[in-house]
């Protein structure tokens, strides 16, 4: 009876011919492996199989309504930049990130626009963060080949309130050889060290701000949004805005070790870069800002 009603349902001649494959290929695998024993019971799994067709079925029209979904929020996804600004020192970041999102569903904390955490974070605006690494790539030929060339300059200075104490701090970067004092390191061994004192500067004149703009109907569905703004502090407008939104294909599912939200990142909008889409968005922040405010060099 169940079968017939579905079956009345069917929208063409090809969606009936796959319920009807899936079925009795169930079904009869069910039926002969158990026809020596009891074929009530074989009868019984084959029922089984019609309710694994139902649960699979169910699974697709929610993944359709989730793809439907996805593509309406794509259609306002992207950069919009009103104006560009040279030679910038420094920037105010008006939040930190401090913590990252795997797979929670419902915690509204961005995770489209996942990337460093606490100092790491800091460190992806500041110049000599990506000095080290450019150092790093041409003394190391091997590095070299499995890396592009850098294409971040830094900030000379970055400006926040740090969550601990409340206060606003100047961060600033240096590259050390502590090798040169220090007979535990190798002698051409480089590091990258953030110093920070308290700030009683004038506020930067330009900020950085993020926020999670999913809705509750979004992360039903495994979607979540972002928006990242970079703010004129002096007249309080928004100069340059990205909106972003992924999907989780595998619907939350964990198996094998599996991270939703990381997974989301290869089905993105704007598309983070392929296979490594994950990897790419660290260091996103800093990219999408520079190309807004533009560091003196």
């Amino acid at each position: 009876m169940v079968l017939y009603v579905r079956l009345n349902y069917m929208k063409n001649i090809s969606e009936l011919f796959l319920i009807f494959y899936r079925y009795t290929k169930c079904a009869w695998r069910l039926y002969v492996s158990n026809f020596m024993m009891m074929k009530s019971f074989s009868a019984g799994l084959s029922i089984i199989c019609l309710l694994a067709y139902n649960n699979a079925d169910a699974a697709d029209a929610k993944m359709a309504k989730a793809e439907k979904l996805f593509e309406m929020r794509c259609k306002n996804a992207g950069e919009r930049i009103a104006r560009t600004v040279d030679e910038v020192e420094g920037i105010y970041l008006l939040k930190l990130r401090t913590s990252k999102n795997f797979d929670e569903q419902f915690a509204m904390n961005d995770p489209y626009g996942n990337d460093l955490i606490n100092d790491g974070y800091i460190q992806t605006f500041l110049r000599e963060h990506y000095q080290l690494m450019e150092i790093q790539r041409q003394r190391y030929p091997a590095l070299a080949r499995k890396s592009k060339p850098n294409t971040h300059i830094g900030y000379a200075y970055v400006e926040a309130v740090n969550p601990a104490d409340g206060k606003r701090y100047r961060y600033t970067g240096r590259i050390e050889q502590p090798g040169l004092t220090k007979p535990e390191y190798s002698r051409d061994y480089l590091e990258f060290v953030l110093d920070f004192t308290p700030s009683s500067n004038p506020l930067p004149r330009y900020g950085v701000t993020f926020d999670d703009i999913s809705t509750h109907e979004d992360r039903l569905h495994w979607i979540a949004g972002s928006s990242l703004k970079v703010i004129d502090l002096k007249e309080n407008k928004i100069i340059a805005e990205r909106i972003g939104y992924m999907l989780d294909r595998g619907q939350g599912s964990t198996n094998g070790g599996r991270s939703p939200w990381l997974m989301a990142a290869r089905n993105s909008c704007p598309q983070f870069l392929l296979p490594s889409a994950s990897a790419h968005q660290r260091s996103q922040t800093d990219r999408f800002v520079e190309k807004v405010l533009r560091p003196a060099r």
